[in-house]
């Protein structure tokens, strides 16, 4: 079987470094410097040519470079591509706005760090993660068990099954929003002098802050109506919580932090059945 990843970024570096820890060996694509050094540490086997060569080609890329290589570039008749983006509707609208030679499958694991680039892969970045599949009507079964098997040996510990709708709600809510929110809170000018009056609950709310705004703005477009929608319902919960602070409110403020405790309490219950 025939690999190839089109993008060696951390992503993509982590995917081929787990897919030569088991035992497979994966051709590259990408700008010359990075492509370059991944053949010199052995990241990949070789810079990848033709692309019909491939019987597998995962594209990890971000959504508008993913779609304009998979639409720009011949596959073999019935090769399995495997875009691996933050958002799904997008890129399967995009596929399947014309017939295509090759079984599409979209994936998305759920594994990352705040550092991109191949010199952040790391061959155990999926172990023991959740590797979501978006599948329709046109999805190839074959194609999936195929990815299901390459996906466990490169040590992804979960993998979940839903359509692009369903993904799209879910990580607007899950990731997406969850990078707005540390985004917007590290902007307040109290953040200014914190050395020495920080403990975990900063590093938390912090940690995923500095995103790469070129890549979040498109991903946050591309899943506009969901991301609004999650926005607009966490506004209205702070909103509760600031009107019970300026009417000096206790029972009112009590009441909706208990709220907040109970449903904290029944997610990690939920986790620990899934």
């Amino acid at each position: 079987m025939k690999i190839m990843i089109a993008g060696l970024g951390l992503i993509g570096g982590s995917m081929a470094k787990s897919l030569a820890r088991a035992g497979y060996s994966a051709d590259g694509f990408d700008r010359a410097p990075v492509l370059r050094r991944a053949e010199e540490e052995g990241v990949v086997a070789r810079a990848a040519a033709d692309t019909r060569d491939y019987d597998v080609v995962f594209v990890a890329l971000p959504p508008d470079a993913a779609m304009e290589y998979i639409g720009g570039h011949p596959f073999r008749e019935g090769a399995v591509i495997a875009d691996i983006c933050g958002v799904k509707g997008a890129l399967e609208k995009f596929v399947y706005s014309q017939p295509r030679a090759f079984r599409y499958v979209g994936c998305h694991p759920m594994a990352g760090k705040e550092v991109s680039g191949l010199e952040n892969s790391d061959a155990s970045l999926f172990d023991g993660a959740s590797m979501i599949i978006a599948e329709n009507e046109h999805t190839d079964a074959e194609a999936v068990r195929l990815l299901e098997s390459l996906f466990s040996e490169m040590g992804f510990g979960c993998i979940r099954h839903c359509s692009a709708e369903y993904h799209d709600a879910k990580i607007a809510y899950t990731s997406q929003l969850a990078h707005i929110v540390s985004n917007a809170y590290v902007k307040s000018p109290t953040a200014d002098g914190f050395p020495g009056f920080t403990g975990g609950s900063f590093q938390d709310m912090t940690r995923i802050a500095g995103v790469d705004e070129s890549v979040w703005t498109r991903l946050y477009m591309l899943n506009r109506e969901a991301v609004t929608e999650e926005l607009r319902r966490l506004v209205g919960h702070l909103n509760e919580y600031l009107a019970a602070l300026e009417r000096g409110n206790e029972g009112d403020l009590c009441g909706l932090l208990k709220e907040g405790r109970l449903r904290k309490e029944q997610l990690d219950v939920e986790r620990k059945i899934l």
